[in-house]
């Protein structure tokens, strides 16, 4: 069996995806749709799939006993490790030119994110979590991440990417949500995700994720203090409807409303 990767590793594979995704970003990509069910438009780039193979071939050449699952080439291999993988995270917003997009590179162990990254090569920032704890980095400064405590759900601060993907009950449930806290902001993406991480934000809900929209992110949001389950309370390696709460407290207090419980 493999041991766990260290840190430097997961910095060696976003060097490598930055390399991909920066002398792309700004620039006049073609844009091509995915067909999903139930999606109108689904954009995915050359700078997903370039940066997609570019990570692959440094983990097999690594790690050539590990699973990958990515969200442009699926899934290789079978095992105990598995990365997961999003290249662009906020492909929406990379063609926008809007610097909310990341690079996701989670690492499962036995089905269980252990450890995970987030690069935003643009503003130069990035944002982790090892063995040792959560971390972020800017201009070679280091620093913990921890998410804060506000208390009272009224004083907290809320995110989803966009209100479109609310419907029925889950639309009814975030509506409860979103006016019992302070403010409710859209659009980030993944970056809103490691702002909770960093202290910023308190509350995210996310419909509907993919294993590869939310794995790199479980790891440092939990080690910097937080809580990440699916709606259900089970955990969200898998996706589905997802809660992230910068403590348990609020995350109960925002379950119950989500889910209609008196």
């Amino acid at each position: 069996m493999s041991k766990l990767p260290n840190a430097d590793f997961l910095h060696r594979l976003a060097d490598i995806a930055d390399a991909e995704t920066m002398p792309r970003y700004r620039t006049e990509l073609a844009v091509d749709t995915k067909f999903n069910e139930g999606d109108t438009f689904d954009p995915v780039t050359e700078a997903d799939r370039e940066a997609e193979i570019a990570i692959r071939a440094a983990i097999e050449a690594e790690y050539p006993d590990h699973a990958i699952l990515g969200e442009e080439l699926g899934q290789t291999g079978n095992g105990y490790f598995r990365w997961v993988l999003d290249p662009v995270d906020g492909t929406r917003p990379f063609i926008c030119g809007l610097p909310v997009w990341g690079t996701l590179i989670g690492l499962t162990v036995d089905g269980r994110a252990e450890m995970g990254m987030m690069s935003q090569p643009f503003i130069g920032e990035r944002f982790w979590a090892d063995i040792e704890g959560a971390w972020y980095e800017r201009a070679g400064k280091r620093q913990p991440l921890s998410t804060r405590n506000v208390g009272a759900l009224s004083e907290a601060i809320l995110h989803t990417t966009s209100p479109e993907d609310y419907h029925g009950d889950l639309k009814q449930g975030f509506d409860r949500l979103a006016a019992s806290v302070r403010m409710t902001r859209y659009g980030g993406e993944c970056y809103a995700l490691a702002m909770l991480a960093a202290g910023r934000i308190d509350l995210a809900v996310e419909p509907s994720l993919q294993p590869y929209d939310i794995v790199a992110l479980i790891p440092i949001i939990e080690k910097a203090g937080g809580v990440v389950t699916r709606l259900d309370g089970e955990r969200a390696e898998e996706g589905g409807s997802v809660l992230v709460s910068a403590t348990p407290t609020l995350h109960y207090e925002a379950l119950r409303l989500l889910n209609g419980c008196a």
